[in-house]
């Protein structure tokens, strides 16, 4: 089975993953160990590959980003209309 990309990339949000990300001074472990506490589990490699669109991010996970990081999907998906211009 074929991957399905978006020019190159897995996901649009982890660029805005990794910037609030460390706005918020959370560690890619530290965010792993509250998303366990939402029952979410990751690893660090998950995160970094997220962070630099190598993995999918399924709707679950990005909700418990937002609620691990105190933001909106509104800004965990600011400025990704970036990924379709051609």
């Amino acid at each position: 089975m074929k991957v399905k990309t978006l020019n190159g990339n897995l996901n649009i949000v982890g660029s805005n993953l990794r910037k609030y990300r460390k706005l918020k001074k959370i560690s890619q472990p530290e965010i792993c160990r509250k998303l366990d506490l939402l029952g979410v589990t990751m690893y660090n490699c998950d995160i970094y590959e997220i962070e630099y669109g190598k993995k999918t991010v399924k709707d679950f996970e990005a909700l418990a980003f937002c609620k691990v990081l105190g933001i909106s999907l509104d800004d965990l998906y600011s400025d990704t209309d970036k990924y379709y211009e051609a």
